[in-house]
This record gives C-alpha cells, sequence and structure tokens, in this order.
C-alpha cells in the first residue's frame, strides 16, 4: 500500500470525499459537516491544503491557513479510522511543514489527541484564547 501525500488545492476536491474523511475519522463530531455549505466554505478558503490518498481513495487530510513565513494554523488533520495509528497524520504534518519550513505550526487539540502531539515534537502552550462567533 503506497501513500500519495501531496498539496492539493481545495477547491478542486471532492466535497463529498472530504466529508467522508472527517465523519470517518471521527472529526466530524467537531466539525459542522451536516452544513455542506459552510464546510465547503471552509475548504475552499484554507490556503494550505495537504491531503494523503491510497489508490486514488482520499484518506487524510491536513488544512491549514498559512503566511507560509511566520505561522501556520493547522485547523484540521482528520485521517480515516481504518488508516489512523499507520503514521499518515504525522506524514500529513510534515508535509504541511515542508511548504512552510520557517512557519510554527500551531493547532487546537481535539482531546483524544492531547497526548500524541507531545509524542511527535509540539509543545504544549498555555495561553491560547477562542472567541466564538
Amino acid at each position: 500500500m503506497t501513500w500519495d501525500i501531496q498539496r492539493e488545492n481545495g477547491t478542486a476536491l471532492d466535497l463529498d470525499d472530504v466529508l467522508d474523511v472527517y465523519r470517518s475519522s471521527g472529526l466530524g463530531d467537531r466539525r459542522p459537516v451536516a452544513d455542506t455549505g459552510r464546510m465547503a466554505a471552509m475548504v475552499r478558503n484554507a490556503n494550505l491544503v495537504v491531503t494523503c490518498r491510497i489508490d486514488g481513495e482520499l484518506v487524510g487530510i491536513a488544512r491549514s491557513v498559512s503566511d507560509f513565513s511566520y505561522v501556520t494554523y493547522l485547523s484540521d488533520i482528520a485521517v480515516r479510522r481504518a488508516h489512523q495509528r499507520s503514521g499518515i497524520g504525522r506524514a500529513l504534518i510534515d508535509a504541511t511543514r515542508k511548504e512552510a519550513p520557517q512557519a510554527k505550526i500551531v493547532l487546537l487539540s481535539a482531546p483524544a489527541a492531547a497526548d500524541y502531539y507531545p509524542h511527535i515534537g509540539f509543545t504544549r502552550h498555555e495561553s491560547a484564547w477562542v472567541l466564538n462567533p
């Protein structure tokens, strides 16, 4: 099984495939997957999207907003459950980093993944703040 990890334009992705990955990964529980218009805008407006495909099937996605200089906000990282714990998530993060090598990566972790990120080199930041609409 060979992975194909590459940067893609969010507008070129099939939204049904993207939604299927979000739902299958568990991230769909924390994203507005029922609001397809909003999800389409989220994918379309991200300026750095890295995907993983196996035999053409979308199995993972990393969706970011980056200035490609100082910071990349890794908004979402989703890998189909059947492919989790295989290294695809880390490969998506590595590919994201290669697109903006001077920029730090900032992400908000899902509670279930909080112990994973220190394992791959992330450090906890205690002063993040969220202002909801």
